[in-house]
């Protein structure tokens, strides 16, 4: 029988993010010296790396929609109906893929950098972690969905399983640390002129 006590999470490859590592600090803590290189253009690239993601599950599947919504106390949130962020289980406990605190490994320092709709580099969703106040990251796949909070990409609370729906996909909430980033007042037109829907993914900004 295998040790209940070895993990079995240094088994599991590493495609997008290392899964042997929960938090990244150094990671992060780069991030947050470098806003200008790292959110070049403010507040919309953020909502670009974010966006990212749900396009990129909706390619693996053969199409998407995502909804961005714009509160007034600055809060931006992206919801997409994908398959929910790959979550796993090791001695009984959830997993979740650290994409929040932890470097996308695709995209972080690659020399030929994939550019966003802004013309931007692409670098990952830690970037938009370690430059938020705050942000909220649940997930809904079929077999559960989860939950966890956020501050500068570190965590702040434990993954918590929230009750079952009858979708999958994930949504990620979020307010850029204005410390940071100029508070902009990023308004849904802007993202309108730069998002354009293809035959496989749409967007709805509100």
């Amino acid at each position: 029988m295998p040790d209940p006590s070895v993990s079995g999470r240094s088994t599991w490859s590493t495609t997008t993010h290392d899964w042997s590592m929960d938090v990244d600090r150094d990671h992060l803590s780069h991030i947050r010296s470098r806003p200008g290189e790292y959110a070049p253009g403010g507040v919309l690239h953020l909502v670009l790396e974010v966006l990212a993601y749900a396009v990129d599950e909706a390619e693996d599947q053969g199409g998407g929609h995502a909804t961005i919504t714009f509160d007034s106390d600055g809060t931006i949130d992206v919801t997409d109906l994908g398959r929910g962020t790959d979550t796993r289980f090791d001695r009984g406990l959830a997993i979740r893929k650290p994409v929040v605190s932890t470097a996308d490994v695709r995209f972080f320092d690659r020399l030929e950098p994939v550019l966003l709709a802004d013309g931007h580099a692409r670098r990952g969703m830690s970037t938009v972690a370690a430059q938020s106040d705050v942000l909220e990251h649940t997930n809904r796949r079929s077999e559960g969905s989860w939950t966890r909070r956020y501050q500068h990409g570190l965590p702040a609370t434990e993954l918590v399983s929230t009750a079952p729906t009858d979708r999958t996909g994930t949504t990620i909430r979020f307010r850029p640390d204005t410390s940071l980033l100029a508070a902009d007042q990023l308004r849904p037109h802007d993202l309108r002129a730069l998002v354009v829907d293809t035959q496989s993914f749409t967007v709805t900004v509100l």
